[in-house]
């Protein structure tokens, strides 16, 4: 079962194994973890599940979409290159595992 470890910015984690076709948000949303709001459901909208992907993790995402690209612009917390929605990556048998870092802030 795929697994996804958040990283609050204070340093705690939580690692949450999830059914396979589940994104971030979702599990984050599911499960009660800080930080991670989804006001849009999933929908690339409102950039509330903005997230740092660890670097060695980053090869095994697919590409930004347009909708995910602008929406990262309008993110509350700075914009970095590893920065995506969470709503947008989905965990399954090509990335069965991933660890990110939670911004400060997502209002």
């Amino acid at each position: 079962m795929p697994s996804v470890t958040y990283t609050q910015p204070n340093g705690t984690q939580q690692t949450l194994q999830v059914e396979s076709g589940t994104t971030l948000m979702r599990a984050a949303v599911n499960n009660g973890v800080d930080g991670i709001i989804g006001e849009c459901g999933g929908q690339a909208m409102c950039a509330t599940c903005h997230v740092y992907v660890r670097p060695e993790y980053a090869q095994a995402l697919p590409d930004i979409s347009d909708d995910e690209d602008e929406m990262l612009d309008c993110a509350t917390a700075e914009r970095t290159d590893s920065s995506r929605l969470a709503c947008q990556i989905q965990l399954n048998a090509e990335l069965s595992e991933i660890v990110v870092d939670i911004p400060v802030g997502q209002l």
